[in-house]
Formats: structure tokens, sequence, C-alpha cells
């Protein structure tokens, strides 16, 4: 599970000061699906990266599961990362230079995994892109591209999985397999799985429900305590 007691965010912009997340509290349950939902410059990507622990909370505290973590370093926080959580960008944020395969082993060698390439096979397998699982990015479409970023969240069986408008770059017959992917992982592993999404259809399918307006939570189901 993961909290979040009285959280805000501030950012500078020389003498101005935003405050993205204002005094949020959040309760997400293990193995949640939940949506995170809002117009655009609601929050939504700042929230998205204090869950992922990608940022730190200007005020208030993070629990990951019974640890408080708002005080601990970066690299500690980059260890959470490495091995308890999975996120996938709306740009796919894969290495240009390596093949589906390789992108979906780095992480799993950064935890210096010794089963990592057929780990990594396993995961491109249950995406459908194992066959082309040589192909560098450049060699891929966007659908497929996405397709190898959620092999690559998904390879080291994660706690929390952090998706950021996953299907933004999509058309609609590749956006639902993105979520369809996304659900079939969520059920087989059981994987608590937040993302944010405009997609009324996919809403409607989340056991859960964030909503966001200006910063603040406006709105939840069975989320919140």
């Amino acid at each position: 599970m993961i909290r979040l007691s009285s959280v805000s965010k501030e950012y500078y912009n020389g003498q101005v000061k935003t405050l993205a997340i204002k005094n949020v509290n959040l309760y997400i349950k293990c193995g949640a699906l939940a949506c995170l939902v809002g117009r655009s410059g609601s929050g939504k990507s700042t929230l998205l990266g204090l869950l992922g622990l990608i940022d730190t909370p200007t005020s208030g505290e993070i629990l990951f599961g019974q640890n408080n973590v708002s005080g601990l370093s970066d690299s500690q926080l980059a260890a959470i990362r490495r091995k308890k959580i999975g996120i996938i960008f709306q740009r796919f944020n894969l290495h240009p230079a390596l093949s589906a395969l390789e992108n979906v082993m780095y992480p799993l060698y950064m935890l210096k995994d010794k089963q990592a390439k057929p780990k990594a096979i396993k995961a491109l397998a249950d995406v459908g892109m194992e066959e082309l699982s040589s192909r560098r990015p450049k060699e891929l479409s966007g659908g497929q591209m996405q397709r190898v970023a959620i092999a690559r969240a998904f390879a080291k069986r994660p706690e929390l999985i952090i998706a950021d408008e996953p299907t933004a770059n999509l058309d609609s017959e590749n956006a639902s397999i993105v979520y369809e992917l996304l659900e079939k992982f969520h059920k087989e592993q059981g994987a608590t799985v937040v993302i944010a999404t405009h997609d009324r259809e996919f809403v409607e399918r989340c056991s859960h429900r964030i909503t966001l307006h200006d910063g603040m939570l406006v709105q939840n189901n069975n989320v919140i305590n």
C-alpha cells in the first residue's frame, strides 16, 4: 500500500511559486487498479511522480508499505524504485541503441538478476512482442514501443506500477491493447497499478478512481480512507 498524508509539492520559476499538489491525503490499497483523472495542469503527473518516488514532497509524509520514505536520499529512493516500482511513460523512454529485448532486460541487470534474459523473453511474449525482440525502437511502431515499455515495467514483478497517460500518443486500437495488457498484468501479478488517463471507457473499468482539480483531491471512489 501507499499512503500520502498532508502532502504538498511546490515548484519555483525564479521568484514565482507554483503549488502543484495541495495538502493531499490519499491511501491506495495493495492490489488496487486505480485511475487518476483530471484536466491538463491539474497535478496528475506531479502526483504520479510522488507516488512513484521520482519526486519528493515539499511537505507531508509518504508511506510506501510500512516505511516512511519522505526523508530518504535520492539514492535510497532510486534503490526502492529499481526493485519495487515499474514506470510506464507517455513517450515510452526506450533506449534507442538497445533492442526490445535489451530494453526489457536492462532494469533486471541493474538488480543483478541472473534470470534477466528468460524473464525478459517471457515478458515480451506476454505482450506479443517475442518475434520483434531484436528490433530497436526506431524499427517499431508507437503501439509496439509501448508494449515493450509495459513488458519492461512488469518483468521484475514490481509491487507498484505507475503509468502516465500511456495511450496519449496511440490510436484507439493500440490504446485498447495497452489497457488490456495493463489489466492482464494487474490480475496475474496482483500489483498495485495507478494510471493517469483521459479515457472515460477505461476509467469505468477501474476499481478505484482519484480525481484532481488544481492540485487538490476533489473526488475519490474506494481509494481514500
